[in-house]
């Protein structure tokens, strides 16, 4: 069995008034993942610059596998400011390394050896990446044990209607949030139907396996063909917010792979996240209590 697990997509710095924090929802998911046992990647790409430097110096310190391609981009950031309310306000900067992921030999040999994979609609808002990352899926071999995972991931205007249907016509669990889904409905024509009858439609159209719907405070769902799972959502202290949905993706998929009902990898998912938001940071170290459930 193939039991590499890959996140891939947007490798970054989110440049915060207070300072630089590496970002990225494929390194957070994949170094998740890591810390339940599951030999993780995050694939990527840098600028041959400083701050590619300094990202794959901080992937060797955690111990993060990665296959990063260095090309003749800088490499990615994400000025984040905030208005005169306190609202935080992005801007991606566009033309960076992570656009322009190259599809390589060796990332097709990952493809062939890859169990699950994560990936969003940010990282295919340029052409080049987009390429490498459906050509990835269609390398990935195909079976009962294999997850492909779209966590959809709306940001700015970086996605349109026909590279969300590729997505979903690729991928076998979709993950989406409550806002996320309004705007898929409106896209697609699911006006007037409330939002779990919205899942039901995605989850057949597309003939997925699975079909997770995150509403924040209020719970989320995991859907599946005749069933679905709720969980509430736990009441933490939040210190902040940064990388819990992707620990949600990485502890969910983790505990499936290693053969849990949907209902048990569910519950273990919302833990893992409740407790990442009482952490700073996107990358903390889970404790025992939570590692040793997979």
């Amino acid at each position: 069995m193939n039991n590499i697990i890959v996140g891939m997509g947007e490798a970054l710095w989110d440049v915060l008034p207070e300072g630089r924090k590496i970002g990225g929802a494929p390194a957070n998911f994949a170094y998740h993942v890591s810390q339940f046992g599951f030999d993780s990647r995050v694939v990527s790409a840098v600028g041959y610059d400083w701050l590619g430097d300094e990202i794959l110096d901080i992937f060797a310190q955690k111990r993060l596998k990665n296959q990063i391609e260095r090309v003749d981009y800088p490499t990615g950031t994400v000025q984040v400011t905030l208005d005169t309310e306190g609202v935080p306000c992005y801007e991606i900067r566009e033309g960076v390394a992570w656009d322009n992921i190259p599809f390589t030999d060796e990332l097709r040999r990952l493809a062939l050896s890859t169990r699950a994979v994560c990936f969003g609609s940010l990282a295919q808002r340029s052409a080049v990446s987009r390429s490498t990352i459906n050509r990835f899926l269609d390398t990935m071999p195909d079976g009962e044990g294999q997850l492909k995972v779209f966590d959809i991931n709306l940001r700015q205007s970086f996605y349109t209607r026909e590279v969300l249907c590729a997505s979903f016509e690729r991928c076998d669990v979709l993950k989406i949030n409550d806002e996320e889904l309004v705007t898929v409905s409106r896209m697609f024509g699911y006006p007037g139907i409330d939002l779990q009858d919205k899942c039901w439609i995605l989850l057949a159209k597309y003939n997925l396996k699975m079909l997770i719907l995150t509403c924040g405070i209020n719970g989320s769902y995991v859907f599946t063909p005749g069933t679905v799972s709720f969980q509430e959502t736990p009441r933490v202290q939040v210190a902040d917010t940064v990388g819990a949905g992707d620990s949600f993706t990485a502890a969910f998929c983790a505990s499936i792979l290693s053969g849990a009902s949907v209902r048990e990898a569910h519950k273990l998912a919302v833990e893992v996240s409740a407790y990442v938001c009482t952490r700073s940071g996107a990358m903390p170290e889970l404790p025992d209590s939570l590692r040793t459930r997979v």
